[in-house]
């Protein structure tokens, strides 16, 4: 009998210990962390830019490898079409540098842009002068422009969003494009290519 009762009463302080250790971890991971005062390692002016010039690269050899007809296919209903995709990327570089005060594109009018034209030549031109417009942009900045505060997209809102907006919204429409190009048979010509070197050199 007092065996049982010393096996209770262990059982609850041992209860009454990870109860109270649980809450003390818990309570620690809501705290907040530390300031960080460290200076950033990382370079969002260059980086940015590097990625535009990727992304460059990538849009531009997959219009290329776009069949001229197959502009104007489209998934499904509701869906843009190559052409619309395409050129919504274009419209989206022009667009998001004028949210941080770049000057506008002179040639550029974003009113029915995604639905201008379905000619590949001047879809890719479109594609080549919009990357071409938001680099500069982002190589225009010094590093304390990234800093400059934009309340009218947010109160803690600054320029440094902008641009990493527009390169994560770059990456997104790639990835849509990609699952396009699968759609209809036409391999990402940056696969092609490496699976092209991988079968040379195995």
């Amino acid at each position: 009998m007092k065996n049982s009762v010393r096996l209770l009463i262990l059982a609850l302080v041992l209860s009454g210990w990870t109860t109270s250790a649980l809450c003390a971890t818990q309570s620690s991971a809501q705290a907040e962390p530390p300031k960080d005062t460290t200076k950033p390692s990382y370079d969002m002016k260059a980086q940015a830019a590097l990625d535009l010039q990727d992304l460059q690269k990538k849009f531009t050899s997959m219009a290329e490898a776009i069949p001229q007809d197959k502009y104007s296919w489209r998934p499904g209903e509701g869906a843009r079409t190559f052409s619309e995709l395409f050129l919504h990327v274009a419209a989206a570089g022009f667009n998001f540098p004028t949210m941080k005060g770049t000057p506008p594109f002179p040639d550029f009018q974003g009113k029915g842009f995604e639905k201008s034209t379905t000619d590949k030549a001047k879809v890719i031109d479109w594609l080549n002068k919009s990357f071409a417009y938001s680099i500069a942009s982002v190589q225009s900045m010094s590093n304390a422009d990234f800093a400059t505060p934009l309340p009218k997209l947010g109160p803690d809102a600054n320029a440094g969003d902008v641009v990493y907006l527009m390169v994560v919204h770059a990456h997104e429409q790639l990835g849509i494009s990609i699952a396009y190009a699968r759609s209809i048979g036409v391999v990402p010509p940056w696969t092609a290519e490496a699976l092209k070197k991988k079968a040379q050199n195995p």
